[in-house]
């Protein structure tokens, strides 16, 4: 899941609306920021396999430091421990741990069986909707076009940069999603894993919106 997982991190913002929109968006997707990170040390192994799922020929094999359930479950405790000790905010902290969390979730469903519970001996979960195509984009894009109107809704923009910045990232990152879908494997993993660390710029966009957005006041 791609979208998905910035769906999750736009509808949080409502429920969560003293954290800045970079921080959701780094929980939202934390493990697949340091997961490209531990491919290049060769901590964690992918593999190209065309016709591995409908969606996509990456065949991930070795990956439960980022992407086992109990990985999930401490990445989401550190994170929201973290994130409590610098704001001292309870509510808004357990809601950035569960939206690390729910990265797991979102896997859960889109993986064949490869989410391991511990290491690679141990159970593997998915249920995979990535043998759907069709299936997969109307979730995604459910998800994704609820997450942004909650996003929308929930912030007002205090100037032009507010409103066009939002769009601008929004229409992007649906260009990519497409894009990914639709474009030919890549060409290795090595490749997957330094493109994998330009997700970084999504967390620094999401808070110059921000910034230039603020919660909306209901009358």
């Amino acid at each position: 899941m791609f979208i998905g997982h910035f769906a999750v991190a736009l509808a949080a913002k409502k429920a969560a609306p003293k954290t800045n929109l970079a921080t959701l968006f780094a929980a939202s997707q934390l493990v697949d920021l340091l997961w490209p990170i531990f491919l290049l040390f060769g901590l964690e192994h992918a593999r190209i396999e065309v016709g591995n799922t409908v969606v996509t020929p990456l065949d991930f094999y070795d990956y439960p430091i980022t992407h086992s359930l109990v990985g999930a479950i401490g990445w989401s405790v550190l994170f929201g421990v973290l994130y409590y000790f610098r704001r001292k905010l309870p509510k808004e902290s357990f809601i950035v741990g569960a939206v690390v969390f729910s990265h797991w979730i979102l896997d859960l469903i889109t993986h064949r069986p490869d989410l391991p519970l511990f290491n690679n001996a141990s159970m593997k979960f998915g249920l995979g909707l990535w043998n759907s195509f069709s299936g997969t984009m109307i979730v995604e894009f459910g998800l994704f076009g609820v997450g942004s109107y909650l996003y929308f809704t929930s912030t007002t923009a205090k100037n032009k940069t507010g409103t066009y910045s939002l769009i601008a990232l929004l229409l992007f990152l649906v260009v990519m999603h497409v894009g990914n879908l639709l474009g030919p494997p890549p060409p290795n993993v090595e490749m997957i894993a330094v493109a994998g660390n330009a997700m970084w710029l999504f967390v620094l966009w999401a808070w110059w919106i921000d910034k230039n957005r603020t919660e909306k006041v209901s009358l």
